[in-house]
């Protein structure tokens, strides 16, 4: 699911980003923001009735990337897919843990939220400039909103809907999900492409209520 964009030769405020956002079906590692210190999950259900809300909505980004600042928007999604990964992409939830009648996946199969879209490189050349200096050490966080919770009292919190408001580039080690990432093109005003692959898997091909949960930041509590 994407947002069709008119095309502009080597537009300088348009530079290609793609990434896995959150993995899906899987409880995270840490507890998000706003999640009142327990683990989340999100459902696959839940996440793909909710990727229309995420396809406009900003990327943004803190001086320190460590966490959320949802006025600072460095740039936007254009568009969104439930992928299938492979075994070594990230750590794997314990087998053991049980999650309201629901158990991880045991097998290799995992599946990811990937997005894409552009980040406003001539706005912000010296974000895009630490950006690229961080690397692989970077990964990527959902925010939400009008997010229904199964059982609040439940270790894990099973998210059965939200609704995208935005995301947020910032470390993996202060990400929910340390299986998130992000890559950035290298050609300002090129367009993500159907042959890059990421991470050996094939990109994707453009195209609620008690709380509001952001995937990462675990100092931070509900605004």
């Amino acid at each position: 699911m994407a947002i069709a964009l008119p095309r502009i030769a080597a537009h300088p405020n348009r530079l290609p980003f793609r990434g896995v956002l959150t993995l899906v079906d899987s409880p995270s590692e840490r507890a998000p923001a706003g999640a009142r210190g327990h683990r989340v999950l999100l459902t696959r259900e839940a996440a793909e009735r909710a990727l229309p809300s995420l396809l406009g909505m900003g990327l943004d980004f803190t001086p320190s990337l460590d966490g959320h600042d949802a006025r600072r928007k460095v740039g936007v999604i254009t568009s969104a897919e439930i992928v299938e990964l492979s075994s070594a992409h990230g750590p794997r939830p314990s087998a053991a843990t049980e999650l309201d009648g629901r158990r991880p996946k045991t097998d290799d199969r995992r599946l990811a939220l990937e997005v894409a879209g552009y980040l406003f490189a001539k706005d912000f050349p010296d974000v895009v400039r630490e950006l690229r200096a961080a690397g692989q050490s970077l990964g990527m966080s959902y925010e939400v909103a009008d997010a229904r919770v199964a059982d609040t009292g439940a270790q894990v919190w099973v998210l059965n809907e939200v609704t995208f408001t935005g995301a947020a580039v910032l470390k993996k080690s202060k990400a929910a999900y340390a299986g998130t990432s992000i890559e950035i093109e290298a050609v300002v005003g090129s367009r993500p492409s159907a042959a890059t692959t990421l991470d050996g898997r094939r990109p994707m091909a453009v195209d609620r209520r008690p709380t509001n949960i952001r995937a990462a930041s675990p100092q931070q509590e509900l605004p």
